[in-house]
């Protein structure tokens, strides 16, 4: 059997993994919390891992008290498990190192639950390891999420002599009052942008509709009707996504050019759907051939026709595919920005993401620029959040009975 299957080699090793993962963690927090500067300790976090991990197989309900006080004296030595620069009184940093250990003490003792210190079973220690990776998928996962948004959302909140300052000051001053938002005020009233908000919200709606309008005929066509080239045109429908849109974007630009459609709102309404069809056909073919044939046939011997089947019995049962496309079409429409850019030059038809890049400029202060993103970032995400059981079923429900 491995040395590693062993509680008391198991415990210490994923005790200063832990430890590791969440010294960074609680730097990262901490620095954009206060805005000081805080590093992990690799050899004191280690040491500090190392030790919980043995006390939790041996005492595990000791593991979480005795990280709190002893991250909090390590932070007063050397060996400091965070490492804080030379402008941070202690406070901050025993807080600092109190934090890091506890949250290393308490969920070490969890991952050893049930082991001891000697020979561990395969479930034991394979458990004991799946515990460790599931943590650490969550703080992964969640950090590369949660800080790109937080450090837009702060910036966003600062003035143009806080960010020459300290670029790296994500910690804000709520003294300040409604004055945190003057950026998003000077962006309705300076830079136009309800007016680019109403003209992404149009286009991604219409964007659905075209969608919806030619995906669910195509798509019921490939699921239940019989004719020549059936199986081709099923196995080729996400071909156009073989090409980069990159590749296609000069062919587009000459053909709008020519035919008087670029500039204009029309010309962006007109190719969006061409992109998202092909993935509306996709998810949506899949969905009705897994719905019972039966009950449209016995709607045929109804003497229904072949649309109002579609209509009153189709389409209702298949809501949840349909609200699923719909919220992946309008996320496409509304985030797009390669065809936006390159069609669009006049400021008073800009979607929102055109109209973001035209913040990127050296004129206009970066808070601005990051107010922007915010405003484009929440409706998107707040509808998302609001409508993901519906997308969720739609979609397992194309891809299992498909």
């Amino acid at each position: 059997m491995s040395i590693f299957r062993h509680g008391y080699v198991a415990g210490p090793i994923l005790g200063l993994l832990w430890a590791l993962v969440i010294a960074t963690a609680t730097a990262v927090v901490f620095s954009f919390a206060t805005g000081g500067a805080f590093r992990p300790g690799g050899i004191g976090a280690g040491l500090l891992g190392a030790g919980l991990g043995a006390l939790a197989v041996l005492w595990p309900r000791l593991a979480g008290p005795v990280g709190l006080g002893l991250g909090a004296l390590m932070s007063l030595t050397p060996l400091a498990p965070v490492v804080t620069g030379p402008d941070i009184a202690a406070t901050p940093a025993l807080l600092a190192g109190g934090v890091m250990g506890a949250a290393t003490g308490w969920p070490i003792a969890a991952m050893m639950a049930g082991c001891h210190s000697g020979a561990l079973t395969r479930h034991e220690f394979e458990a004991s390891v799946i515990r460790f990776l599931t943590g650490f998928g969550y703080i992964f996962f969640t950090a590369i999420v949660a800080i790109p948004f937080y450090v837009m959302v702060m910036t966003s909140l600062k003035n143009q002599s806080e960010l020459i300052q300290n670029p790296l000051d994500f910690s804000i001053d709520l003294s300040k009052g409604w004055d945190l938002f003057r950026s998003y005020s000077e962006l309705f009233g300076q830079f136009n942008f309800g007016s680019y908000l109403w003209t992404s919200f149009l286009v991604s709606v219409l964007t659905v509709f075209i969608t919806l309008l030619f995906a669910v005929p195509g798509a019921y066509a490939v699921a239940r009707l019989r004719f020549a080239g059936r199986a081709a045109i099923s196995r080729s429908i996400l071909l156009i996504y073989m090409v980069p849109m990159i590749v296609l974007a000069l062919p587009i630009y000459i053909a709008f050019s020519m035919l008087g459609l670029r500039n204009s709102i029309f010309g962006i309404v007109m190719i969006y759907p061409v992109t998202t069809i092909p993935v509306a056909l996709y998810m949506l073919q899949g969905y009705f051939r897994g719905l019972p044939a039966e009950i449209e046939e016995a709607g045929l011997m109804d003497g229904l026709s072949r649309l109002k089947v579609i209509w009153q019995i189709t389409l209702p049962l298949s809501m949840p595919a349909l609200a699923s496309v719909s919220l992946y079409v309008f996320m496409i429409a509304w985030n797009e920005f390669l065809l936006a850019f390159m069609l669009l030059d006049d400021p008073s038809k800009f979607t929102l993401t055109r109209g973001i890049a035209a913040l990127n400029s050296s004129e206009i202060p970066r808070q601005h620029l990051m107010a922007g993103s915010v405003i484009a970032t929440v409706p998107i995400m707040a509808l998302f959040l609001g409508l993901e059981r519906f997308m969720t079923k739609g979609l397992t429900a194309g891809s299992v009975k498909g």
